[in-house]
C-alpha cells in the first residue's frame, strides 16, 4: 500500500488569505458606519428644518390672530353684528334642504310624520357645515320616537334629543307631537350641486313613468 507524505520542513500555508478577509470585512464596517453617519446627519438636519418651518408657521398665525382680534376690536357693535350676519348668510347658503330632506326620510321610521323643521343656526367648523334644527314630529308611540333618537344618535349625520312632547287628539287619530333639538352634520362628500343632479335625475325618472 502506498500513502502520500509530507516530507517538506515547512508545509505550505496560505498567509495572504485571512488579511484579505479581514481587511474586507474593515471595509464593509467602514462604509456601513459612513453610511450611518451620513443618514443620521441628513435625518437631524432635515428635523431641524422642519422645526424650523413649524416654529415659522406658529409665530405667522399667531402674528394673523392677533392682527385679526385688532381688526374685529376697532369695528363698533354694529359691524360686527353685521359681519357675523354676513358669516352666517354664507354659510346658510352653502346649506342645502334638499340634502336633509333625503338624510331625514332615511333616518325617520316610515311611523312618524314630520310636522315642523325649523334652521336655528348653520356654522362651519373646518369644511364641516353643522346645523343646528328644531324638528317637530308626530308618532302613536312614545316607543318609536326613542328608538328613532337612538339610531339617529347612531348614524353619525343627526344627534337628536328630545326638549317636549304634547298629546294630540281629533282628526281620526290620535298620537303625541314631540319636539327635538337635532344638530345635523352633512357627510362629506356631498355637495349642493351632488344634490341638484340627483334631483335632476330623479324628475326626469318619473316623467319617464
Amino acid at each position: 500500500m502506498n500513502s502520500s507524505l509530507n516530507l517538506a520542513s515547512r508545509p505550505f500555508t496560505n498567509r495572504i488569505l485571512p488579511w484579505v478577509l479581514t481587511f474586507f470585512i474593515l471595509a464593509i464596517s467602514f462604509v456601513g458606519l459612513l453610511v450611518v453617519v451620513v443618514l443620521t446627519t441628513s435625518a437631524n438636519r432635515e428635523a431641524t428644518t422642519v422645526s424650523a418651518d413649524i416654529n415659522r408657521f406658529k409665530q405667522e398665525e399667531s402674528s394673523v390672530l392677533k392682527d385679526a382680534k385688532e381688526v374685529v376690536g376697532s369695528m363698533s357693535p354694529q359691524t360686527q353684528q353685521a359681519l357675523k350676519a354676513a358669516h352666517q348668510l354664507v354659510d346658510r347658503k352653502e346649506f342645502s334642504w334638499s340634502r336633509l330632506f333625503a338624510d331625514l326620510e332615511s333616518s325617520l321610521p316610515g311611523t312618524v310624520r314630520v310636522s315642523r323643521i325649523a334652521v336655528r343656526n348653520v356654522s362651519k367648523k373646518g369644511d364641516e357645515t353643522v346645523a343646528e334644527l328644531e324638528l317637530g314630529v308626530f308618532a302613536k308611540s312614545a316607543t318609536i320616537i326613542t328608538d328613532m333618537i337612538s339610531s339617529m344618535n347612531k348614524g353619525g349625520v343627526f344627534e337628536a334629543q328630545l326638549l317636549s312632547q304634547q298629546l294630540q287628539k281629533g282628526r281620526g287619530e290620535s298620537g303625541t307631537t314631540y319636539e327635538l333639538l337635532v344638530i345635523y352634520r352633512p357627510r362629506a362628500g356631498f355637495t349642493p350641486q351632488n344634490v341638484a343632479k340627483l334631483e335632476t335625475d330623479d324628475t326626469a325618472k318619473e316623467e319617464r313613468r
